[in-house]
Formats: structure tokens, C-alpha cells, sequence
């Protein structure tokens, strides 16, 4: 019986609505053959974290919370070849097998074979199976050799790699899904991490203008940083701004923001403001890329259509644009090891997002200041095991 199955570790453990809490709880232990135990270097908090955190889930309260992770494997299932101990990895947030039909083309974040009854897993996310988050010392990894990407050893670039878990690569999905092509104008509503990621993938991807639409200050500024034009939608219309500065529509959209958007002038939700924006923005046989998170339920929406997942939209405006849409969860995989490369070469540097880095006895009020977007807590890194 090795050590991690006797001993205890630290964690982040959801409590109840706008309450973690760091709790002792016992380490992982292979369970499989083609496990691993990874030894967690750094995790990240996700606004999809926050989803969880404000109750708006129904998450029961225990879930160890953690769905962006990367760090060192310590122990191996016998299964496993690819790896060995002592690697540096990073895990997608998405749980898959690599066995099913969606797995085998790609699709990864609708693995059938990792959950029963829903397509896709996820560590530490309600609904996504039983897969402990990585907001904690260690974390398993199932089907390893399948789920971990191999980094270059030592600690360079950990800010820039642990961003390939989710934000990086679902920012790059959110343009591939919009349909873009190198030379197109871009519109990108949210500046949030995710929003920041997808603007920025859109201006390494060659994008001839990237609009970026929000009302906080400090991401808007960030957006500017990397090339995009801020659009503050506390200042009017964002649809109007768009249309003037950008001398008529845009050629893509993506929606960073999901199902808690607010309308101009208030912080009023209204779940489908987005989605009419960029239905407006996007010239005739444009595309919208949607990785915006709509959950099926949620018990903080403003009116019962829209907390059963069902959203009013313009369809036939949609229609008569002949406008292109797709959606759904990063298929990371599709896209981890080319942003690794980047990251490697020094083309790409996705850290300008992250805003704090922390320990994990720290973590109940990065959670807390994270919820009220004060301080500056936008992505905030945790490292369970100390400082690098």
C-alpha cells in the first residue's frame, strides 16, 4: 500500500453557496490501471469555479473544486507507457477516454465513456462525473497516457502552461467555432480570461481588427494591451460602437460571457443580451462562435425559461443573415499541444491574464474577492505545495 493511499492532503471543498473551504480530506490512489497521481504544481480558479461557488449549480457540498491543473506524476498505474514519474504534465479539463466515437474523432469534451448519462467529464464540475478537482496537493488522473500533455521539465513557463488546461485553448475554439478566416474583423463579447484568450488567439491568428466588449476598466486596458479595440458597453450600445468604429458589421463574433450577461446601464441579467448583440454585429453570412457557458439549470436565473436553459433568441434574423453558429465545450486536446508549442517558441505568452498567485490556505478569499472582481482578482493561480 504506497503513501498516498494512507495519508491525508489539502483541498479546496465547496461548502455552500459563496462558502470553500480548505479541508484535510485523503489522498488519491491509483483505482486503475491507467491512472497516474500527479503532484499538483499549479491549479487555476475558473469563472466557471464561480458558477459553483455562488450556488447557481446545484453542486452538493464536499466537491473539491478544480478543473484547470498541470504538475509532476509521482505514481503510475501499471497500464500506463507514455509516461513516467517525474514528468511534467498538464491535464485538459476535459475527462476523456479516448476510446469512444467522439473521443476517436476529436471531440473529447463529449467522451460517452467517462460518465454515464452525459457526454463529458470534467474534474471538480457538477454533473461531470466523479473526478476530484485539482485545487487540492494531488490529483488522479484516469486514462493518463490519453489526458496528459508532457511539458518540458523545470518550472519555466508554468504561468504561460497551466492556461493550456482550459482558458487558452476554449479562447482559440471560440474563433474556430465563429468560422474565421486570417484578414476577418472580430468581435468578442466578454473580457474576461476566456474573452482575453479569444481575442488574443484572434490576433495571433491574424485577425485584420479584434473589438472587445465589457465595462470593467482593467480588461478593457488588457484587451488594448494586446492590440483590440475596447468597447465599454457602460458608455452605450455596444452594437452601435462596433458599427461606426468598424465602418459597418463584423465579419465574426464570439460570446466569452454565457448565460450571465447583463444589459447596458444596470447589472440586470438578461441571458440572451449577448447572443442579440452579435446576431446585430455580424454581417450576412457571418459566423458566431459560442464557448460562452449555458448550463441546462440554474437557480439564480432571472425568470423560469431561462433557469431551465431554454433562451430566447432571434431566429429569424439569424436566418435571414444566413449567419453560421456553433457551440459547446473546448475539445482541448484538438488544440493543447499546437498552443504548447507556441507557448515553447515563444509566439505566444497567454499569462498577461493572470492577475494572483497564491497558496492553498489562501484560497477561501481569492474566492471570495475573485466573485466581487475586486482587487484586481481576475485568473488567479493556486499552488497547492508552495511557491515553485
Amino acid at each position: 500500500m504506497s503513501s498516498t493511499e494512507t495519508s491525508t492532503m489539502k483541498a479546496v471543498n465547496y461548502q455552500g453557496a459563496f462558502k470553500v473551504k480548505v479541508e484535510d480530506v485523503p489522498k488519491p490512489s491509483i483505482e486503475h490501471p491507467d491512472d497516474v497521481i500527479v503532484k499538483v504544481t499549479t491549479a487555476a480558479i475558473c469563472g466557471s469555479d464561480l458558477h459553483m461557488y455562488e450556488g447557481r449549480t446545484g453542486a452538493q457540498a464536499g466537491i473539491t473544486f478544480g478543473h484547470e491543473n498541470m504538475g509532476i506524476v509521482e505514481e503510475l498505474g501499471s497500464g500506463v507507457s507514455l509516461l513516467k514519474k517525474g514528468d511534467r504534465v498538464v491535464m485538459p479539463f476535459n475527462v476523456a477516454d479516448g476510446r469512444c466515437r467522439n473521443c476517436e474523432e476529436g471531440k473529447t469534451a463529449f467522451c460517452t465513456g467517462v460518465n454515464p448519462g452525459f457526454a463529458g467529464g470534467a474534474y471538480g464540475y457538477v454533473a461531470m462525473g466523479p473526478y476530484r478537482g485539482g485545487q487540492a496537493q494531488y490529483i488522479r488522473i484516469p486514462f493518463a497516457d490519453f489526458n496528459a500533455l508532457k511539458l518540458p521539465p523545470g518550472t519555466e513557463n508554468e504561468k504561460d502552461f497551466i492556461l493550456l488546461a482550459d482558458i487558452f485553448p476554449t479562447g482559440w475554439h471560440g474563433v474556430s467555432l465563429s468560422g474565421f478566416k486570417p484578414g476577418e474583423t472580430v468581435g468578442v463579447w466578454g473580457a474576461g480570461p476566456v474573452g482575453l484568450m479569444a481575442a488574443y488567439s484572434a490576433v495571433l491568428r491574424g485577425a485584420s481588427a479584434v473589438y472587445v466588449v465589457d465595462r470593467v476598466p482593467e480588461r478593457l486596458q488588457a484587451a488594448e494591451k494586446i492590440g483590440c479595440i475596447a468597447i465599454d458597453f457602460s458608455k452605450g450600445d455596444a452594437v452601435d460602437q462596433i458599427l461606426e468604429k468598424n465602418g459597418g458589421m463584423l465579419d465574426r463574433a464570439v460570446d466569452a460571457v454565457g448565460y450571465q450577461a447583463v444589459v447596458t446601464g444596470g447589472d440586470k441579467e438578461q441571458p440572451n443580451i449577448v447572443l442579440e448583440n452579435m446576431i446585430k454585429a455580424t454581417r450576412p453570412c457571418g459566423g458566431l462562435g459560442i464557448p460562452g457557458l449555458y448550463v441546462p439549470t440554474d437557480p439564480g436565473a432571472p425568470d423560469e425559461a431561462s433557469g431551465k436553459g431554454l433562451i430566447s433568441l432571434s431566429f429569424g434574423k439569424l436566418f435571414e443573415k444566413g449567419l453560421s453558429l456553433a457551440t459547446g465545450q473546448c475539445n482541448v486536446k484538438q488544440y493543447n499541444r499546437y498552443l504548447r508549442d507556441l507557448i515553447i517558441s515563444g509566439k505566444a505568452k497567454p499569462s498577461f491574464v493572470v492577475s494572483h498567485e497564491i497558496g492553498i490556505d489562501d484560497a477561501e478569499v481569492a474566492y471570495e474577492k475573485f466573485d466581487k472582481r475586486i482587487e484586481g482578482y481576475t485568473k488567479v493561480l493556486i499552488h497547492p505545495n508552495g511557491p515553485l
